[in-house]
C-alpha cells in the first residue's frame, strides 16, 4: 500500500475534493465558456446585427455549413476534456489524447454530456498520467491508454449520465402544468439550478420544446442565476464577472459552490422570486426557438428569443423584460449579498474566480 501511494504522488494523483472538485469544475467551466458560450454569442451577434462574417458558413461538413460560432460550440466536449487535464496537470501526451475523448463523451452524454465530459476526462487523464514516461515506448502507450479508458468508460457511463439529465426534464415537464404561479417557481428554479449545474440547460430545454409561458419562467430563472452570480461577486470579480458570468455562464461559479453550497442561496431565491414575477405579473413568453429558453442572459439570447415574438411591444412589456431578465436579479441578489455576508454565510474570497 505504501509504495502504491508513493508511485500515486510521483505521478501527482492527488485524490481530494480541491483537486476534483474545485480545480478540474472550475476549468471545465472555462473550457466551455470558451466554446459553447464565445460561439453562442457570436451567433448571436452576426444574425442580430446582420454581420456577414459570423453568418457565413466557414467549413461544411457533409452537407451541413458551420459559421465560426458553430464551430467554437461543436468543440465544447474537447475543450472541456483539455481544460480538465490542464488543472489535473497531466503531461502533454495525455492533454492532446484528451480531445478525442471529449468530443466522443459530449456526444454520447446528450444533455447531460458536460458532467460525462468531467467524470470521464478525469479517469482518462488519471490514467494517462499514470503509464506517461513508464515505458520506452511512451509515444504509444500513453495516448493509447488514455484514449481507451476514456472512450470505454464513456460507453459506459455518459448514456446513463444523459438519462438522469432528461430526468431533471421530466421533472421540469411536471412543473409546467403547474398553476402559472406555482409553476413559474418551480420552472425557474429547477431551469436556473440545471443551467448552473455541468449539464445543458439548454439542451434540455430544446428537447422539451420548453417555449410559452413555461419558457418565459425558465428564461427568469437562468437570468437569476447568471446576473445574480455576477451581481454577488461583483466584490471579488469586478467588471470581468459581470461579463463573464452575466454574458456567459454560472457554471463558473460551480467550483466555488462545491467547496461553500451557500453561496448558491441567493441566486436560487432570485430565481424563485423571478419566476412567478415573469409568469403571473407581466406573462413573459418564449417566442423564439426552446434552447434559448435555457439559455438565459448568455449573449442575451435569453431575451432575444423573448423579443423576436413581438410585434407592437407595449412599455409595459420592456419594462417587464428587463425587469425580469436584469434589474430585479440583480437587486435581490446584491442585497443578499449584504445579509449573508454579515451573518457569515458567504466569505472573504468565496466567489473569487481563477
Amino acid at each position: 500500500m505504501g509504495s502504491f501511494k508513493s508511485f500515486l504522488a510521483r505521478k501527482d494523483v492527488v485524490v481530494s475534493l480541491k483537486r476534483y472538485g474545485i480545480d478540474a469544475m472550475s476549468a471545465m467551466a472555462q473550457g466551455l465558456f470558451c466554446t459553447l458560450l464565445v460561439g453562442t454569442i457570436l451567433n448571436t451577434l452576426g444574425t442580430q446585427f446582420h454581420i456577414g462574417f459570423l453568418t457565413s458558413a466557414v467549413v461544411t461538413v457533409g452537407d451541413k455549413g458551420y459559421t465560426i460560432g458553430a464551430l467554437a460550440s461543436a468543440m465544447v466536449g474537447p475543450a472541456m476534456a483539455v481544460a480538465i487535464g490542464y488543472a489535473l496537470k497531466a503531461p502533454a501526451m495525455v492533454l492532446f489524447t484528451l480531445v478525442p475523448v471529449g468530443y466522443a463523451t459530449n456526444i454520447l452524454g446528450g444533455a447531460g454530456g458536460p458532467f460525462a465530459v468531467y467524470v470521464v476526462s478525469i479517469l482518462a487523464a488519471e490514467a494517462g498520467k499514470m503509464v506517461s514516461k513508464e515505458t520506452k515506448v511512451d509515444i504509444l502507450v500513453t495516448p493509447i491508454v488514455t484514449l481507451l479508458v476514456g472512450i470505454g468508460i464513456a460507453y459506459l457511463i455518459a448514456a446513463p449520465i444523459g438519462s438522469a439529465a432528461n430526468w431533471i426534464g421530466n421533472l421540469i415537464m411536471w412543473a409546467t402544468e403547474l398553476h402559472p404561479f406555482i409553476m413559474g417557481i418551480c420552472v425557474a428554479v429547477l431551469v436556473g439550478i440545471t443551467l448552473t449545474l455541468p449539464i445543458s440547460s439548454a439542451a434540455i430545454c430544446a428537447g422539451l420544446g420548453l417555449t410559452g409561458l413555461a419558457g418565459g419562467a425558465a428564461l427568469a430563472g437562468c437570468c437569476a442565476q447568471m446576473v445574480g452570480f455576477a451581481v454577488l461577486s461583483f466584490k471579488e470579480n469586478r467588471w470581468g464577472g459581470i461579463v463573464s458570468q452575466g454574458l456567459g455562464t454560472s457554471m463558473l461559479q460551480m467550483g466555488n459552490i462545491i467547496r461553500n453550497p451557500k453561496i448558491w442561496v441567493a441566486p436560487i431565491v432570485a430565481s424563485a422570486v423571478a419566476g412567478p414575477v415573469a409568469t403571473c405579473i407581466f406573462h413573459l413568453e418564449m417566442n423564439g426557438a426552446a434552447v434559448n429558453s435555457g439559455m438565459g442572459t448568455c449573449g442575451l439570447c435569453g431575451p432575444i428569443g423573448v423579443w423576436t415574438g413581438w410585434t407592437d411591444p407595449s412599455a409595459f412589456d420592456w419594462i417587464g423584460l428587463g425587469l425580469v431578465s436584469i434589474i430585479l436579479p440583480a437587486v435581490l441578489c446584491w442585497a443578499m449579498g449584504i445579509v449573508l455576508r454579515k451573518i457569515g454565510w458567504i466569505g472573504e474570497g468565496d466567489l473569487k474566480l481563477n
